[in-house]
């Protein structure tokens, strides 16, 4: 009864966030989402504060094991980023980047939900950046790319476009577009014979260097 009860205030506290925002995740209001007593709140987990970091965690961790077997198949650029498009659009309909994205607006004036939501992000990162290391393995932008740092921009990109479209849908349109054509410039790379790939690195290689 206790592990449910604390599953009921994790997924309540996500939902209150997700569908009031991080300003109005107060105990009550996250007790009456999870339809338990809001002492429950401070006996399992001490504080608000602590129980939205926990449920950033636990929601990170929910959705990314959905997707960890679609990520394993994905072999090239191109296919992540179709990859990332449709799964835009299911994170987008269930709101779970939207409380991330409310989450790491909360941290900025809430310091104990930074490492929380930071972890909650790292849990996406690694990931991607899995992916990354593999698909690039044998490209020619393999040797001159930084996979962790890549994986991190295309999370903080994923978490801004979820805040982006709800201004300017057509916008974040254009940008996954644009993200798009730089992974058909990859696939062109890829498929490039082994002495233009030797071309490419060594252009490549000279302007890195100057």
């Amino acid at each position: 009864m206790s592990q449910e009860t604390r599953l009921k205030l994790l997924e309540g506290a996500l939902r209150t966030v997700r569908e009031q925002g991080i300003a109005k995740a107060s105990a009550r209001a996250i007790a009456t989402t999870a339809g338990v007593n809001q002492a429950l709140v401070f006996y399992h987990f001490g504080s608000v504060d602590e129980l939205l970091a926990e449920s950033c965690r636990h929601g990170a961790r929910q959705r990314v094991e959905r997707y960890r077997e679609r990520l394993a198949e994905v072999s090239t650029l191109g296919e992540l980023l179709a990859f990332g498009r449709e799964m835009h659009q299911e994170e987008r309909d269930h709101g779970s980047v939207a409380a991330l994205a409310q989450l790491l607006a909360g941290a900025q004036t809430q310091p104990r939900l930074g490492p929380a939501t930071a972890a909650g992000l790292d849990l996406w990162i690694t990931e991607i950046e899995t992916v990354l290391v593999r698909v690039l393995a044998d490209s020619p932008l393999g040797e001159f790319a930084d996979p962790a740092g890549l994986a991190r921009a295309v999370s903080a990109s994923f978490v801004g476009l979820e805040l982006y479209e709800g201004v300017d849908p057509e916008g974040a349109e254009r940008a996954l577009d644009a993200l798009e054509r730089l992974a058909e410039l990859a696939t062109v790379l890829d498929g490039l014979g082994p002495l233009s790939r030797r071309a490419v690195r060594h252009r490549i290689q000279r302007h890195t260097a100057g």
